[in-house]
């Protein structure tokens, strides 16, 4: 009987849904109808961010749905993150205020800081020129505030390296619950993941599908001849393993669709698992990265003069 694995617990005791629907890259009047349909089909965490400009839109279904009665606010556990240009303590709160609006809720259920990256306040695009030196500490402490208040009813961050993340736990009043971060099969974490379950950090893998929609990365993942192997054994799609794999790991997926077939098809990964012969195979994979953040790196500008430094050597 395989462990159906819906939810996992978080360090605030919070159980988190385990299968979110993306929003990065959805396009305004598409992302609307992807929301309802995943929603309706029974999907019960919404992944969002500032940064990716469609909250407006995904606000006005939520408000649709729950007017309707299909789902109810209680039920849904709605994700957004706080972007590069919103480090200062004053414009923390200011941020989530304009994020709840968008989203027309009262609270979040889980608030991230995007990147360890800051740029100018109002700064539009990714202009090296914008990027300002980082106070994690301090931006932090905001976010702590934010969950005393109970307008976010976790915090975390989001693309930490395992030195980033243990810097901040040892400043931090409220230990951030979740780190969301590139996870797939093709990209397993395996250091930062090991050091994320001895302190107690929820790993949330975004891209685990690899993005294969994606116009800026080029991702194989999806194709990888080991992951359709163990697909065609147990007949699902790679798609399906891959986020089988890592529920199986022990991470939330949010894997990314505006197609209702293939957001169904995600969903159907409960009632069934990567058997203990097959599973090992999936860690013979070639390791890379996909998702750089080269457009956060500069010689001059900001704190990260390469890549390797933005992720402190995990490449």
């Amino acid at each position: 009987m395989a462990r159906t694995l819906r939810f996992f617990e978080l360090n605030t005791g919070a159980q988190i849904p385990s299968v979110a629907l993306g929003t990065w890259q959805a396009a305004p009047g598409v992302v609307g109808d992807a929301v309802a349909t995943a929603i309706k089909v029974g999907y019960r965490h919404i992944d969002c961010a500032q940064a990716y400009g469609n909250q407006e839109e995904i606000g006005a279904v939520l408000k649709k749905l729950f007017d309707d009665g299909v789902v109810k606010r209680e039920d849904l556990w709605i994700t957004s993150k706080l972007w590069c240009t919103d480090h200062d303590p004053e414009d923390v709160p200011k941020a989530l205020d304009k994020t709840l609006k968008d989203l027309q809720l009262d609270y979040l259920d889980l608030y991230l800081i995007h990147w360890p990256v800051s740029m100018r306040r109002g700064s539009v695009g990714f202009k090296s020129e914008n990027l300002t030196h980082p106070n994690i500490p301090n931006t932090w402490r905001a976010m702590e505030k934010l969950y005393d208040f109970g307008k976010a009813r976790a915090i975390g961050v989001s693309n930490f390296s395992t030195k980033k993340l243990g810097d901040l736990l040892e400043v931090a009043r409220i230990p951030p619950a979740v780190n969301q971060v590139e996870c797939h099969p093709s990209w397993n974490q395996s250091k930062l993941r090991t050091f994320c379950q001895s302190k107690g950090v929820h790993l949330s893998g975004y891209s685990p599908l690899g993005s294969p929609g994606t116009t800026s990365l080029k991702s194989e993942v999806l194709k990888n001849p080991i992951l359709n192997m163990v697909a065609d054994k147990l007949g699902k799609s790679a798609a399906q393993v891959a986020l089988r794999w890592g529920l199986q790991m022990g991470h939330s997926v949010l894997p990314k669709s505006t197609s209702e077939n293939r957001i169904k098809e995600n969903l159907d990964v409960f009632d069934w698992s990567i058997p203990d012969d097959l599973f090992p195979k999936l860690f013979e994979i070639e390791q890379a990265r996909l998702v750089k953040g080269s457009p956060f790196v500069h010689e001059t500008f900001g704190s990260y003069k390469t890549v390797k430094e933005l992720w402190d050597g995990e490449l």
